[in-house]
């Protein structure tokens, strides 16, 4: 089986060289990023003829990156994608995908940084869309096999999830960002682990920040909540001072 990885930004690359432990990876990538060791870097049109196609574009790019190969995808191919958010890519990829090619969500919940000393035990969303029950057992059985904690959800539900986990920690990861924290000697455990925030959520590309809060149905309610709290924890401190 041929794995054909479309798109080699930060995940991209990860992804690619997890799966080259397993499969034939051929790669291609919009700009110019090189292939990980054992990914072999190919042409798009070599890349869209194989068994399995599996997208690491932006969540923004969807719409276009999959109106330009839905036509060049050969019959009886799956088509994942990979996306953080899951109801807009399966709506692209089931209106723009023609009938004979299969379709399924996923979100594998790590990246670079979260999976640096491997991904066993790591989480991977799997969303039913255009496939069949073996199609889709098969995929959750290799992904189980790779160490992966496999989660079957909607692409709703995991929105709906996702906008109160991952949503709202890249929110704040962000805001704390703005506030330009830095390491401090007087520190507490609770200040370091801000740190983290900090670092798990801005190693990643601000598009990707923007796509999340954009393209997720449930993050407007998320960020009304965050407001709404922050406004209840600051309103008895207002017109206080000293003494």
């Amino acid at each position: 089986m041929v794995v054909g990885v479309y798109g080699l930004g930060r995940f991209g690359s990860f992804w690619a060289a997890q799966l080259a432990t397993r499969y034939e990876v051929r790669a291609y990538s919009r700009r110019p990023h090189p292939a990980p060791t054992g990914v072999e870097q190919a042409a798009e049109d070599e890349v869209l003829q194989s068994d399995v196609i599996v997208l690491c574009v932006a969540i923004s790019a969807m719409e276009e990156v999959v109106g330009q190969i839905a036509g060049r995808v050969r019959p009886g191919a799956l088509v994942m994608d990979t996306c953080s958010i899951k109801v807009h890519p399966v709506e692209v990829m089931a209106r723009l995908l023609p009938e004979e090619v299969a379709i399924l969500g996923t979100h594998p919940m790590f990246g670079p940084d979260s999976a640096r000393d491997g991904v066993a035990g790591q989480p991977m969303i799997v969303t039913p869309v255009r496939a069949s029950a073996e199609l889709v057992g098969f995929w959750q059985t290799e992904f189980r096999d790779m160490g992966l904690r496999v989660i079957e959800l909607s692409a709703d539900d995991h929105d709906r999830e996702a906008a109160a986990t991952q949503g709202v920690t890249h929110l704040v990861g962000r805001v704390l960002s703005e506030l330009r924290l830095e390491p401090s000697q007087i520190g507490t455990v609770g200040y370091k682990k801000l740190l983290e925030v900090v670092e798990q959520t801005c190693n990643d590309s601000h598009q990707l920040f923007v796509d999340l809060q954009r393209f997720n149905p449930h993050t407007v309610e998320m960020r009304r909540r965050v407001e709404a709290a922050l406004a209840v924890v600051t309103e008895p401190l207002d017109g206080q001072t000293p003494g």
